[in-house]
C-alpha cells in the first residue's frame, strides 16, 4: 500500500514560540507517535521566512515575525526533528501557507498515485488547511486524510472550522 504521512510544520514557533498555542503544545505526544506508527513513507513541511517578512503580503496581514530560516523558531519540535533524522525523512522549505512543490516531488515518487495521503500538523486552519485542499484538487482519486487529535489551529474555533471545510470538500477527517 503506498500511503503517505505529510507533517505540517511541526516547528518550535508554531508550538511554543512566536505563534504558539496550548493546543499546539498538547498535539506534540500525538504527532510523534503518529509518526513512528506510520506504515508508508514521512515526509514534512517547514514554514520558511526570510528577513523581510513583515513587508511580504503574508506579513502584513500576519505581522508577526516567526520561522526565519535559520532561528530556533523554524527549527522543528526537536524530538520530531530527531525522529526525521533518524528516518532520513524529506522535507520542504515552503515560503507561504501550501508547499507548492509537493505535487510535483508526490507525481514522480508515486507514479500511479499514492492510495492515501494523511496530514497532521499546524496550523489546520492555513497551513493544513491550504495543503490539504491543494492535494486535493491535483490527487482527486487519492483518499485525503487529516487526523484531527494531530493538529491545532491557530483558535480552536479556527480548528473546527477548518475541519469542516475539508470534510465538505470530501476529504477524510478523523479523530476529531
Amino acid at each position: 500500500m503506498k500511503r503517505l504521512l505529510i507533517v505540517v510544520d511541526m516547528q518550535n514557533d508554531f508550538v511554543n514560540g512566536a505563534l504558539g498555542t496550548a493546543e499546539a503544545v498538547k498535539t506534540v505526544p500525538a504527532v510523534i507517535k503518529k509518526i513512528k506508527n506510520f506504515d508508508g513513507d514521512v515526509i514534512y513541511t517547514k514554514d520558511t521566512h526570510s528577513e523581510q517578512y513583515l513587508s511580504t503580503l503574508e506579513g502584513r496581514h500576519l505581522p508577526i515575525q516567526h520561522c526565519k530560516k535559520g532561528t530556533d523558531g523554524w527549527r522543528l519540535v526537536p524530538e520530531i526533528e530527531k525522529l526525521f533524522l533518524d528516518m532520513q525523512c524529506r522535507g520542504f522549505e515552503k515560503q507561504g501557507f501550501g508547499a507548492k512543490q509537493l505535487p510535483e516531488w508526490i507525481e514522480k515518487t508515486y507514479p500511479e498515485g499514492p492510495e492515501e495521503i494523511v496530514l497532521i500538523g499546524l496550523c489546520t486552519d492555513i497551513c493544513v488547511l491550504t495543503n490539504a485542499i491543494m492535494l486535493k484538487v491535483f490527487f482527486p482519486q487519492t483518499e485525503i486524510t487529516v487526523d484531527a487529535a494531530c493538529c491545532a489551529g491557530v483558535t480552536p474555533e479556527g480548528h473546527a472550522n477548518a475541519l469542516a471545510a475539508m470534510r465538505t470538500c470530501q476529504i477524510n477527517i478523523i479523530n476529531a
